[in-house]
């Protein structure tokens, strides 16, 4: 298991390499949230969500959370960007089924619309954003 995550991480589909540099760090943060606020600072958003499910004993985790930051930092007047650590917050890790880390859930209306699991390219992940964002 541990051979292909190693391969996995070294392949080029997975390296954060954007076609453009990062955007200009901006003044939204990602927001921490928990299982006491999910439903008030998620489900009740009037736009897209996006929610890092996240440990600190997570390697992979720490690539997807320079991502989470690239996302919220060119989109921050588009969507919302959380973050929950699942050590701390079991509840919600729990309720959405989250059984793997790194996980992205993307919300729209209160309701899941996508799910990432594991890491991919900074440009897989800013795709699927784009697409939750046109439809």
């Amino acid at each position: 298991m541990f051979k292909k995550l190693f391969q996995a991480l070294r392949s080029d589909s997975v390296r954060p390499a954007p076609a453009e540099d990062p955007p200009a760090k901006a003044a939204t943060a990602v927001l921490d949230v928990s299982d006491s606020n999910f439903d008030e600072q998620v489900l009740a958003a009037g736009q897209l969500v996006v929610v890092d499910f996240w440990a600190d004993w997570c390697a992979p985790c720490q690539i997807i959370s320079a991502y989470v930051e690239f996302l919220a930092n060119e989109y921050a007047d588009r969507l919302r960007i959380a973050a929950l650590d699942v050590d701390e917050n079991p509840e919600t890790a729990s309720r959405y089924n989250v059984m793997g880390l790194p996980t992205l859930l993307l919300f729209r209306a209160g309701r899941e619309v996508d799910r990432i699991v594991g890491v991919e390219s900074y440009a897989a992940i800013k795709a699927r954003v784009e697409r939750q964002l046109s439809a």
